[in-house]
């Protein structure tokens, strides 16, 4: 609300229906109480059989697991908030004192983040609509590829026309690529026809040139000797073992860098880092404090924006809304970053994948937000530059926003560069804090995380923004494989900081909430949830084919807690899912993938983390791959599970399914000769239930297993394996 006069930037509105599922939470709760206490006053007795009374014990750690777990995720949806910004009121009150704005794309691989991939992104940014001359781009290519170099300096010259086409006619989105496959070829105005037409021509000739050289996979000598910045490469030893490189591609401060039609340009850099075999470079949260350094030297805007190369913006007004938080006159001084939802634009209908992020983007970061501190996930966020950099909260301190960028104007070009070598070398870092006090953190997979909340628990707030319009589109994985090698790695890194220093249960004790601290333990909590999972998905089977119940019966009145919890909580995920805009099939692939990554990602992700804490191991970082061969695309759009590799995730699910298929047959085939099926649906209905549901939510295993004959199946090696794995496994129980 407005006092004195005073008009907000943003506004803060809380989710309607918190009462209502306030009540449902309590309800669940009181039965999952009861489900804990029917788990302590049956406990077998021990000298009838011993065995049944660790399995017991067993049932009631996963079933305390999962109650306590559930309760943290409640606190991702206690408080939720949505928030609002006002772009008009930036305009009217602060379009003259606009801060500079740095833009970090980062890749590391030109094979799984191919070039064009990446320019496309860089453009979409260039494009925004903001002062030029306070916007600068900055490419930090970790695999120093000069395919990626040339196809930045391509994209350089294609600005000139793209940037004024985009501010001329305000099209959306400003990503080339995904413009031209949305908009038509006729655009009613004739005007406008004639520039697609020739921007679209433009385009096409400098994909071309930028595909003919990455399929041959080197920069002809022909263009080498068109631009001096190919010079750097000579003393060039491999990806690990070079010197830094760095290209001012656009200087913003000269009065001739401008567009087609007489506007200036934003500035544009090249970085690949300094790297050397003997020394230890951290992945990409080196790559950002590299830039971080780069950057104060040649723009030093005062507001950092970080994208993945695969993520282009989708919204040319994203940074206006970034700045309604950060430039607001009462609460602005709070913010430290703004992070948009990673939204992806290859989702299938049903995602098959469960890879929309759908719960965590529309209710868990809302949830956060309502506690002021969402996560800091890695893209698609917007920094203040003094607080990455170390600064600490004080309520006193005002902002002075700088409307010029702070460069040096006096200092050559050549000097610029030169001069900004040497802070992206790698002995620069020695005995300062970067990477500690400063900027991104080192030593942990979930760089972004850890320094989220490190820059939270010194008093400083964020804010989760989520615009009508999509802020920013990726690409997220089209194979199963993709996808558990991913959520392995940020499994990993939650667990590791969870148990560090910097774990939310303890760290920054009365700085930060109760609230906050129990939603950001719950993807802490992720790799250790394998051990509950586990157990759950292969001992009440293995207990139906002996014909020991481990439940109660259905005439017994301690159901009554079990049938309510289940109900309540799947009942409830699907309304959740389907007001998030989900399909009931989408629904349902989401609670395969919730098993899935449980059962392999999590587990693997668990193990190497113990292992790397005992000093057996070390940290790895895998970048995920941003493409995939035609026939695997196609069956991704037929929305059919791509298999087709021997990794040993593939192979815990398969033994998996493989065994609860088999306790399911078995059970079959029991009541077929006995004629027991009265008595057992009787005594041990929730068993028949959940082991039921583990092979009906397996299908596709099965059938990449045994149906399938294309190239996605699973490959005959590890059929063979998993069932004599499944096979002994049993046979050992049923004898």
């Amino acid at each position: 609300m407005a006092s004195d006069g005073y008009l907000p930037l943003f506004e803060t509105r809380r989710v309607k229906g918190r009462i209502f599922y306030r009540v449902f939470v309590v309800s669940v709760f009181v039965c999952i109480f009861f489900i804990w206490v029917y788990r302590l006053c049956h406990i077998p007795n021990k000298h009838e059989n011993g065995k049944l009374l660790w399995v017991w014990i067993g049932l009631f750690a996963a079933e305390l697991w999962f109650g306590f777990y559930w309760i943290f995720t409640q606190s991702l949806r206690w408080n939720r908030v949505r928030r609002l910004t006002f772009r008009d009121r930036l305009y009217q009150r602060c379009e003259d004192k606009l801060p500079g704005v740095d833009i970090f794309v980062c890749t590391a691989d030109p094979k799984i983040e191919p070039p064009m991939m990446v320019i496309n992104t860089v453009l979409s940014v260039m494009a925004y609509d903001y002062p030029t001359d306070k916007l600068s781009v900055y490419l930090s290519d970790d695999a120093s590829s000069d395919l990626t170099f040339y196809a930045l300096m391509e994209a350089s010259h294609f600005s000139t026309h793209w940037i004024p086409y985009c501010k001329k006619f305000n099209v959306e989105p400003r990503s080339p690529a995904a413009y031209f496959i949305n908009v038509g070829e006729s655009l009613g105005e004739k005007s406008q026809s004639n520039e697609l037409t020739a921007v679209k021509r433009l385009y096409e000739e400098m994909e071309n040139r930028i595909q003919t050289a990455t399929k041959l996979g080197r920069i002809t000598e022909e263009i080498r000797m068109k631009h001096k910045g190919f010079s750097q490469w000579d003393s060039y030893s491999s990806p690990l073992d070079h010197d830094t490189i760095l290209q001012i591609l656009i200087d913003g401060r000269d009065p001739n860098a401008v567009d087609n039609e007489g506007c200036a340009l934003p500035t544009l850099v090249y970085l690949a880092r300094e790297k050397r075999p003997w020394h230890f470079h951290n992945f990409k949260a080196g790559a950002m404090n590299a830039l971080i350094r780069v950057s104060s030297k040649i723009s030093n805007g005062q507001v950092i924006l970080n994208v993945d190369c695969d993520m282009y913006s989708n919204n040319s007004q994203v940074v206006r809304d970034a700045l309604c938080f950060f430039m607001d006159e009462e609460k602005g001084h709070e913010v430290a970053f703004v992070q948009f939802p990673q939204n992806f634009d290859n989702v299938t209908k049903n995602e098959l994948y469960s890879n929309s992020s759908r719960i965590f983007n529309e209710v868990e970061l809302q949830g956060l937000d309502g506690y002021g501190c969402p996560l800091y996930t890695g893209s698609g966020c917007f920094h203040r530059r003094e607080i990455l950099c170390g600064s600490k909260y004080n309520k006193e301190t005002k902002i002075e926003w700088k409307s010029k960028k702070d460069s040096k104007g006096e200092e050559s070009l050549l000097d610029l560069e030169e001069t900004s070598k040497a802070l992206a070398s790698c002995t620069y870092e020695r005995n300062t804090q970067w990477g500690k006090e400063m900027g991104l953190k080192y030593g942990c997979p979930a760089e972004d995380v850890v320094t989220g909340l490190s820059i939270q628990s010194r008093g400083w707030k964020s804010v989760y923004s989520k615009p009508e319009r999509d802020a920013f589109l990726g690409v997220s994985p089209t194979t199963l494989l993709q996808l558990l090698v991913q959520h392995k790695r940020w499994s990993e890194g939650n667990f590791q900081i969870l148990i560090s220093n910097y774990c939310p249960a303890w760290h920054a004790h009365g700085k930060i909430s109760l609230g906050f601290r129990l939603g950001y333990c719950c993807y802490g909590l992720w790799a250790p949830s394998c051990l509950a999972t586990l157990f759950y998905s292969v001992v009440p089977s293995l207990y139906l084919l002996k014909g020991i119940p481990l439940f109660p019966a259905i005439t017994s009145p301690w159901i009554i807690p079990f049938a309510y919890v289940i109900f309540a909580k799947y009942a409830g995920s699907l309304v959740e899912f389907l007001w998030c805009g989900g399909t009931a099939l989408g629904w349902w692939n989401d609670q395969r993938l919730w098993l899935y990554k449980r059962t392999s990602s999590y587990l693997f992700a668990f193990i190497d983390t113990i292992l790397k804490t005992l000093g057996f191991s070390e940290s790895a970082f895998v970048v995920t791959a941003k493409v995939a061969d035609k026939d695997v695309l196609e069956r991704y759009e037929k929305e059919i599970m791509e298999f087709g590799d021997t990794s040993s995730m593939f192979t815990i699910l398969s033994t998996l399914a493989l065994l609860n298929l088999f306790c399911l047959i078995g059970v079959v085939k029991r009541v077929i000769i006995d004629d027991g099926f009265v008595k057992l649906y009787e005594t041990m209905i929730l068993q028949i239930l959940l082991c039921s549901t583990l092979v009906l939510i397996n299908w596709p295993l099965y059938q990449g297993l045994f149906l399938r004959k294309d190239n996605g199946k699973m490959p005959s090696s590890l059929t063979a394996k998993t069932l004599v794995l499944a096979l002994v496994l049993f046979g050992t129980e049923v004898t």
